[in-house]
């Protein structure tokens, strides 16, 4: 069964297809939008708004990241639809021809009405993103308060992932209060960093190694020492 960092992953990657395969279409190399890829993308982050207190800190601000990216996406390819649509030209060529127009006309008409409704939808996603990413930023200024140095030693971060967790955690929190937008990194990969830093400061005579998030300057730093 997949874990909601699967999820997110699967996001992250279907935003970056769904931008190629709208660059197909837009380029002619496409016959029809990829409208299974954008259902794909949409059901998740459905899921998602729909089940916020599943989600860590971190995981909450990754997904706020994704679906800002994607309604930013999805409004520009709304507006290059219409102006697809627009481009082309009407031909009246008797009366055949014009019942034929006719008919794309009402096709327009009803496509145009659908990209609507999905724009009002889409203004709606955003509202809620923009609600759930200030609901972070006041959970990190409650914490405010706190010494701006956190640290945690680990002699093996395989038995200690709840320190792991909540090393993650706080280096998230340090980066929203700091404003830092560089991309996050997943709690897997952060995981086999603190691993293999650990082995490799142990290897050189330490016996436990300690992690600390400090903020200088205005920039998150997360260092590590031997401790003993």
């Amino acid at each position: 069964m997949a874990t909601i960092d699967d999820d997110l992953n699967q996001i992250e990657r279907d935003v970056r297809t769904l931008k190629i395969e709208y660059e197909q279409y837009f380029g002619g190399g496409r016959s029809r939008p990829p409208a299974d890829t954008q259902w794909r993308v949409e059901s998740l982050i459905r899921r998602y708004a729909e089940r916020g207190g599943d989600l860590s800190t971190g995981q909450r601000f990754r997904y706020n990241n994704l679906t800002q990216t994607y309604a930013k996406y999805q409004e520009m390819w709304r507006k290059k639809l219409m102006q697809k649509e627009g481009a082309v030209t009407q031909h009246h060529f008797g009366a055949a021809a014009k019942a034929i127009e006719a008919e794309r006309q009402r096709q327009q008409a009803r496509q145009k009405s659908q990209a609507a409704e999905e724009a009002a939808s889409s203004a709606e996603q955003v509202a809620a993103f923009a609600e759930a990413a200030a609901e972070v930023a006041r959970a990190a200024a409650e914490e405010r308060n706190a010494p701006d140095t956190f640290a945690l030693s680990f002699s093996d971060p395989d038995r200690e992932k709840d320190k792991v967790q909540r090393l993650y955690e706080k280096l998230i929190k340090a980066r929203a209060e700091a404003g830092d937008r560089a991309a996050v990194p997943s709690l897997k990969d952060f995981e086999t960093f603190v691993r293999q830093k650990t082995q490799d400061l142990k290897s050189k005579g330490g016996h436990e190694i300690e992690y600390s998030v400090t903020v200088e300057g205005g920039r998150v730093k997360l260092k590590a020492r031997i401790s003993s």
